[in-house]
């Protein structure tokens, strides 16, 4: 199920693997997923070439694949995790602790996954866990970006859609906007139920990045790509969210596309300690489509299934 592996130039990574998947894991930085595919099949996620195999230094590197982030996005955001971690077995999982940060912002934050596959199937579990290792309080939440190979399709729910009536006087969620968020971009679909977001290389709009976030009740985005369906969850609590309001953001750029949630705004005192949890399925051979009746009819059937592989 798991084995020391040299990956890309890193001689220190984790395979872990059953008869459907595998799922790379670094531990000379990060920590760091920088793949997640079928057994003999393509990386479902985005990789930085130019970055593999690098260690050390104080420049932030993207690498690719799936980090840990701390909201808001301000300059302690871009921590370089460049760093090795620390690893440890707790019955079928592995966790991975990255150093504290000491930088010249004396964050004193740490940052762990700990991650486990399943026997069969292609579902894993992802623990995301913040420490505020500083002896000064700190507002902050858990912020998890998955970078998605290029040249597919993010799509995101809205909630539940309703005729104007005395039950649904209210808002249900905001739509944010960014600077440079461009509802004219011709990478936008939005539909009634879902928002889709194409990635592509030669964009045509305004800008080169294009980010919205959402209030998801659903708690689920995902990404399609030749044929493969990548579904990310995250359990909905109740609480004060990140950027007005959202727990699940897209963002994309020329070279790939993000799919992110984030946890809920916490209080962190000395010590304390704050996570958020992901769970995520690989699907095959999902015929390709656009339309919202295509995302009914093939994504949200395989979206609620037990993930198991098609």
């Amino acid at each position: 199920m798991v084995e020391q592996v040299s990956y890309r130039e890193w001689h220190n990574a984790y395979r872990f693997f059953n008869d459907t998947v595998e799922l790379i894991v670094l531990a000379d930085v990060g920590p760091r997923v920088i793949r997640y595919s079928f057994i003999d099949d393509d990386n479902i996620f985005h990789e930085v070439p130019e970055d593999a195999g690098l260690v050390g230094g104080n420049e932030f590197r993207l690498y690719g694949g799936h980090r840990l982030w701390v909201w808001p996005e301000i300059e302690r955001t871009y921590f370089p995790d460049n760093r090795a971690v620390a690893t440890c077995r707790h019955g079928g999982s592995i966790r991975f602790t990255a150093p504290v940060e000491d930088n010249l912002l004396d964050t004193k934050l740490q940052k762990e996954f700990e991650i486990t596959l399943e026997d069969s199937g292609s579902r894993v579990t992802i623990t995301h866990r913040i420490i505020n290792r500083s002896e000064q309080a700190s507002e902050l939440a858990v912020w998890c970006p998955t970078m998605m190979r290029a040249g597919g399709c993010a799509i995101l729910p809205f909630p539940a859609r309703n005729a104007m009536d005395k039950d649904h006087y209210q808002s249900v969620g905001p739509l944010t906007l960014w600077s440079y968020t461009d509802l004219a971009d011709p990478r936008w679909i939005f539909g009634t139920e879902f928002i889709q977001l194409r990635q592509e290389s030669h964009p045509q709009g305004r800008f080169r990045e294009q980010i919205t976030g959402t209030y998801n009740p659903a708690g689920w985005s995902a990404y399609y790509s030749d044929g493969t369906l990548f579904v990310k969850r995250a359990a909905v609590f109740p609480g004060r969210y990140p950027d007005f309001g959202c727990n699940f953001e897209i963002f994309t750029n020329p070279e790939f596309l993000e799919l992110e949630t984030l946890a809920p705004i916490a209080y962190l005192g000395p010590g304390e300690t704050c996570s958020h949890v992901e769970m995520w399925n690989l699907f095959r051979n999902v015929p390709a489509g656009e339309t919202e009746n295509w995302i009914r009819s093939t994504v949200v059937p395989l979206v609620t299934s037990d993930g198991s592989p098609t």
